[in-house]
């Protein structure tokens, strides 16, 4: 395998290691009754996106896009891989070999910014949640989302390393 084909396949195997952390976090918080992402809105804004439709006023009440739960899903890990491979771009593929935490988690907690003022907005939620009832709430609950994917980052580089 090539240098290259190395590099991506970590990168595509820690954003999914990532993602998966941060998906098992989600379950945790559903059990305990805390309102997590629906993937079919993600899915739904998506496919609304391919169709040249950015912003929402209220994604729910959005007409519904065929297969809207799957594209949310792929769009989910997508999304994750990408944070990924963006982490990498910024401290090097050497990380890939030797990962530590602190880049990790900081690069994790700096990806709020794609919810908060991208998609939350195009959403119709509002830049930072300020059009729900919770903005605070919200917000915490992205950071706090963040921080664990960016964890994720971490522990799956550290099982990867130790696996190669």
């Amino acid at each position: 395998m090539t240098p290259l084909a190395e590099h991506l396949a970590r990168i595509f195997f820690i954003g999914i290691g990532a993602t998966a952390l941060l998906d098992l976090w989600s379950l945790l918080l559903k059990r305990l009754n805390v309102p997590t992402l629906d993937f079919a809105l993600l899915g739904r804004w998506v496919g609304h996106l391919a169709q040249g439709q950015w912003a929402h006023h209220a994604i729910a009440k959005a007409p519904p896009v065929r297969g809207e739960l799957a594209i949310g899903w792929l769009a989910h890990y997508a999304i994750g891989v990408a944070f990924a491979a963006l982490l990498v771009a910024i401290v090097g593929t050497q990380w890939l070999r030797v990962p530590t935490l602190l880049p990790a988690v900081l690069v994790g907690v700096a990806t709020v910014a794609a919810p908060l003022f991208v998609m939350q907005p195009a959403m119709g939620a509002g830049i930072a949640s300020s059009r729900t009832r919770t903005p605070a709430l919200n917000c915490l609950k992205s950071v706090a989302n963040h921080t664990v994917f960016g964890a994720g980052l971490y522990l799956a580089a550290a099982a990867i390393a130790g696996i190669a």
